[in-house]
Protein backbone atom coordinates (compact mmCIF):
# COMPACT_ATOMS: atom_id res chain seq x y z
CA UNK A 1 0.00 0.00 0.00
CA UNK A 2 1.11 3.20 -0.83
CA UNK A 3 0.77 6.26 1.62
CA UNK A 4 1.46 9.78 0.66
CA UNK A 5 2.52 12.48 3.12
CA UNK A 6 1.72 16.06 3.36
CA UNK A 7 -1.22 18.73 2.63
CA UNK A 8 -3.81 18.94 0.43
CA UNK A 9 -3.38 22.78 -1.31
CA UNK A 10 0.41 22.37 -1.85
CA UNK A 11 0.81 22.28 -5.92
CA UNK A 12 3.42 19.38 -5.67
CA UNK A 13 0.99 17.24 -3.16
CA UNK A 14 -1.49 18.19 -6.30
CA UNK A 15 0.59 16.78 -8.95
CA UNK A 16 1.70 13.49 -7.06
CA UNK A 17 -1.53 12.67 -6.48
CA UNK A 18 -2.83 13.30 -9.75
CA UNK A 19 0.03 11.30 -10.83
CA UNK A 20 -1.32 8.31 -8.81
CA UNK A 21 -4.70 8.98 -9.90
CA UNK A 22 -3.79 8.72 -13.62
CA UNK A 23 -1.74 5.66 -13.07
CA UNK A 24 -4.43 3.78 -10.89
CA UNK A 25 -1.94 3.72 -8.08
CA UNK A 26 -4.20 3.54 -4.54
CA UNK A 27 -3.13 5.33 -1.93
CA UNK A 28 -3.67 6.40 1.40
CA UNK A 29 -3.25 10.08 2.24
CA UNK A 30 -1.85 11.79 5.72
CA UNK A 31 -2.67 15.49 6.07
CA UNK A 32 -0.45 17.21 8.33
CA UNK A 33 -2.80 20.25 9.01
CA UNK A 34 -5.10 18.03 10.41
CA UNK A 35 -3.31 14.86 11.99
CA UNK A 36 0.17 16.08 12.04
CA UNK A 37 3.48 14.61 11.14
CA UNK A 38 4.05 11.62 12.83
CA UNK A 39 7.04 11.17 15.05
CA UNK A 40 8.07 7.90 14.55
CA UNK A 41 8.16 7.79 10.78
CA UNK A 42 9.65 11.50 10.77
CA UNK A 43 12.28 10.38 12.55
CA UNK A 44 12.56 7.22 10.07
CA UNK A 45 12.83 9.25 7.01
CA UNK A 46 15.59 11.31 8.32
CA UNK A 47 17.51 8.58 9.22
CA UNK A 48 16.97 7.28 5.55
CA UNK A 49 17.34 9.96 3.79
CA UNK A 50 18.85 12.95 6.18
CA UNK A 51 17.15 15.87 7.51
CA UNK A 52 19.02 18.40 5.39
CA UNK A 53 16.24 16.47 2.83
CA UNK A 54 13.39 16.24 4.85
CA UNK A 55 13.33 19.73 5.56
CA UNK A 56 11.62 22.23 3.37
CA UNK A 57 13.81 25.08 3.17
CA UNK A 58 11.74 26.55 0.23
CA UNK A 59 8.57 26.90 2.57
CA UNK A 60 7.47 29.84 3.94
CA UNK A 61 7.68 28.17 7.40
CA UNK A 62 11.48 27.88 6.92
CA UNK A 63 11.33 31.24 5.58
CA UNK A 64 9.55 32.69 8.98
CA UNK A 65 12.01 30.85 11.08
CA UNK A 66 14.65 33.01 13.31
CA UNK A 67 18.72 33.24 11.82
CA UNK A 68 19.58 31.80 15.09
CA UNK A 69 17.54 28.49 14.36
CA UNK A 70 17.94 28.36 10.66
CA UNK A 71 21.93 27.82 11.79
CA UNK A 72 21.64 26.11 14.84
CA UNK A 73 20.09 23.10 13.41
CA UNK A 74 21.02 19.42 13.57
CA UNK A 75 19.53 16.08 13.18
CA UNK A 76 17.60 16.43 16.23
CA UNK A 77 16.20 20.13 16.68
CA UNK A 78 15.30 20.10 12.82
CA UNK A 79 13.15 16.96 13.49
CA UNK A 80 11.79 19.26 16.87
CA UNK A 81 11.52 21.74 14.06
CA UNK A 82 9.48 19.67 11.57
CA UNK A 83 7.07 18.18 14.36
CA UNK A 84 6.47 21.80 15.88
CA UNK A 85 5.61 23.22 12.09
CA UNK A 86 4.37 20.45 9.95
CA UNK A 87 4.92 22.74 6.34
CA UNK A 88 8.33 22.43 7.00
CA UNK A 89 8.54 18.85 5.83
CA UNK A 90 9.28 18.62 2.27
CA UNK A 91 6.23 17.20 0.29
CA UNK A 92 5.15 14.97 -0.75
CA UNK A 93 6.28 12.33 1.12
CA UNK A 94 5.73 9.21 -0.35
CA UNK A 95 6.40 5.24 1.27
CA UNK A 96 5.16 2.69 -0.43
CA UNK A 97 6.83 -0.96 1.34
CA UNK A 98 10.55 -0.14 2.25
CA UNK A 99 10.54 2.44 -0.58
CA UNK A 100 10.47 6.26 0.09
CA UNK A 101 10.73 9.30 -2.18
CA UNK A 102 10.53 12.60 -0.86
CA UNK A 103 9.32 14.88 -3.18
CA UNK A 104 7.30 14.93 -6.89
CA UNK A 105 9.68 14.06 -9.66
CA UNK A 106 7.90 11.69 -12.53
CA UNK A 107 10.40 9.77 -13.39
CA UNK A 108 11.35 9.00 -9.87
CA UNK A 109 7.73 8.03 -9.40
CA UNK A 110 7.89 5.66 -12.45
CA UNK A 111 11.52 3.84 -11.65
CA UNK A 112 10.63 3.31 -8.20
CA UNK A 113 6.35 2.49 -8.58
Amino acid sequence: MIKIYGIPNCDTMKKAMKWLDKNKLAYEFHDYKKWGVPEKELKLWVKIAGWETVLNKRSTTWKGLSDKTKKSLNEHSSIRTMLENPSSVKRPVLVSGKKLIIGFKEDEYKTLL
